[in-house]
Parts: C-alpha cells; sequence; structure tokens
C-alpha cells in the first residue's frame, strides 16, 4: 500500500470517527497517529470526556476485535492476561485466555490499580506476548493498548511506573467539547431511545497490518533525523528535568512523524510532522526534578521550550532515506 492510498484511508477514517467521537480533530489525528505506528495511547482527562467512546470507536471504525478492562484497587495480573484452569476431562491444566486477547484493549482508569497490576501489561505492549506459567502466548495482529487514566491528583490514583508510561507512544487528551458539542450530546441524549450514531467499518480487520506498514515506506531527510535526537538529548540537559527523553522515545518521535507524513497522504516527513507530536510523544516520559514540581512547570512547557530552542532545519526536498 503507497502513503497516498494510506493517506486516503486515513481520511475516511477520521471522517467516520467524527460522527461519533464529538471532539476536535486534532485529538482524532494524533491518536490514529499512534494506532498507524503501531503504538499505544495513553488518554488523561476527567471522566465524562468520551474515553471509552473513543476506544471502542478506533476498533469498530478499523473492523478489530474489542476488549474492556476495568482497572481497580483490587485487580490481579491473571484477571488481565489469564491462567491456566485445571480441566478434569483431560486431566491437565488448560490456558484460559485474558481480555488482553484482543485487538484493541480498553485499559480502563489504567492508574485505579496498583503499579503490580500495570506491570502485567508491560511484556505484552513491548513484545505483542504474555507468558502464563511458564508458557508464552501470542496476542493477535494487530494488537493497540489505549489506556485512559484520570488525572493523578484525583482520589484514589496511583502513578504509573516510568517503565509502563514509556510504553505509551503519545499521550493525548481529548478535553471538553465546544458549546455546539455539548450541545450535540443534549440532542442525543434528549433522544437516546432512537439510533445513536455507529461507526461503519472503514476497513477490515485484516487489512490493518498492512495499513501500519506504510510508514515504513517514508523517507526521513538526515538532517531532521539529526533534528529529533537533539530534541531528545535536549530534554536531558534541562536543569528542570531528573531523567529526560530515553532513546526508546526519540525512536517514538521517529516512528510517529512518519506515520503522520502517512496520514497526510506523503512519503517524506517534514519539519512540522516533529514540531506537532514532540509533546504527545515526549511528554509522558519526563520526570521532572522536585524543585520543578514545586514551581508547578509541567513536562508540556518544558518539551515546548525545547522546540523553541533547537534551531529547525531547512527541508525543502523529499528527505532521503
Amino acid at each position: 500500500m503507497d502513503s497516498e492510498t494510506a493517506g486516503g484511508l486515513a481520511t475516511d477514517v477520521l471522517a467516520a470517527l467524527s460522527e461519533t467521537v464529538v471532539t476536535d480533530r486534532a485529538f482524532l489525528e494524533t491518536t490514529l497517529t499512534g494506532v498507524l505506528a503501531r503504538g499505544h495511547i495513553l488518554l488523561e482527562d476527567v471522566p465524562g470526556t468520551g474515553k471509552t467512546l473513543t476506544a471502542r470507536s478506533f476498533a469498530q471504525v478499523l473492523g478489530l476485535e474489542f476488549s474492556r478492562v476495568q482497572f481497580t484497587p483490587d485487580l490481579l495480573p491473571a484477571d488481565i492476561t489469564g491462567s491456566s484452569i485445571y480441566n478434569e476431562a483431560r486431566g491437565e491444566f488448560e490456558f484460559a485466555p485474558g481480555p488482553v486477547f484482543a485487538n484493541v484493549v480498553l485499559a480502563d482508569e489504567i492508574n485505579r490499580a496498583p503499579p503490580k497490576t500495570q506491570a502485567a501489561l508491560l511484556e505484552a505492549m513491548g513484545e505483542r506476548q504474555v507468558t502464563v506459567d511458564g508458557q508464552t502466548h501470542d496476542l493477535p495482529e494487530p494488537f493497540v493498548v489505549i489506556a485512559t487514566q484520570n488525572p493523578v491528583e484525583q482520589e484514589g490514583t496511583f502513578g504509573l511506573p516510568e517503565a509502563q508510561r514509556d510504553r505509551f507512544i503519545v499521550k493525548t487528551s481529548i478535553g471538553y467539547p465546544d458549546a455546539d458539542g455539548e450541545r450535540l450530546l443534549l440532542d442525543r441524549r434528549a433522544e437516546r431511545t432512537a439510533r445513536m450514531p455507529a461507526v461503519d467499518p472503514v476497513l477490515a480487520g485484516e487489512q490493518v497490518p498492512e495499513w501500519q506498514q506504510t510508514p515504513e515506506q517514508v523517507s526521513v531527510d538526515p538532517r531532521i533525523r539529526d533534528y529529533i535526537v537533539e530534541l531528545g538529548r535536549q530534554t536531558r540537559t534541562d536543569d528542570r528535568v531528573e531523567v529526560g527523553v530515553s532513546p526508546r522515545g526519540t525512536q517514538r518521535l521517529f516512528e510517529a512523524a512518519r506515520a503522520a507524513a502517512t496520514l497526510d497522504g506523503r512519503d517524506y516527513v517534514v519539519p512540522d510532522d516533529v514540531k506537532r507530536l514532540a509533546v504527545p510523544v515526549f511528554g509522558h516520559r519526563l520526570v521532572l526534578a522536585a524543585d520543578a514540581n514545586l514551581r508547578q512547570t509541567t513536562p508540556e512547557a518544558v518539551v515546548a521550550d525545547v522546540l523553541d530552542r533547537v534551531a529547525v532545519p531547512a527541508v525543502d526536498t523529499r528527505g532521503v532515506s
């Protein structure tokens, strides 16, 4: 599949999602970029903004199997991955897959479960497999985790471990709808006995892996590659940062930029692709120093400052791989 075809499919996907999810297009584009880059997405927002609907709608429009896991303080790792159950008829243990065995897994309110349970997703997100009782089981292809979390200052939440946050290619927020969007929600509520807007599949599920391979054909000019590396390195030297972006993080920005180009139907990356995605890709990976937290500095503000002080490369023609 070429970039132009993949970009046309992305446009159709976004149009279908816009019919159901009341939000701005930039949010949908960022989330779709993460999916196209074969990454996982972290959505942070207060309850009631449509995070669950977003995840379910993405699965429907891509023709993929959907599973939802409600994270709670008493959730166990086996409740996610599955467990071995004794079959009396056969006289042996059999593996019973957990809800993680789906194409799109909604980890709802992930930061309401303790770190041990959150860690059950680490192998799944990193290796696309789970190991139970010494046996490794492959997860379906494609496999995408869309996790939602409430703001960390809310009661009953646990901070995600750094290793867990690093597994998400982007972190974004759906935000509150504008006045027209909120009015539309009221109109839907008033007529809820009528059929609610449904998302028709734009792709068949088996087409998604081929679609996700398209960004691999996108070229990135060496100057843009240097730009990505310098952005990552600058986060590590900032006085407000205790732990900067890891090499994995710079790779994820590279992958996300190629996916963003594909969404636009291009087979080359431009600097604006990198600039637009730097905050969603880098922000959640930073660990701020204690004094920065006291001054109420945010990771997003640090990334924005880094973008301001790193020179943008002048790239006038298509990059070469």
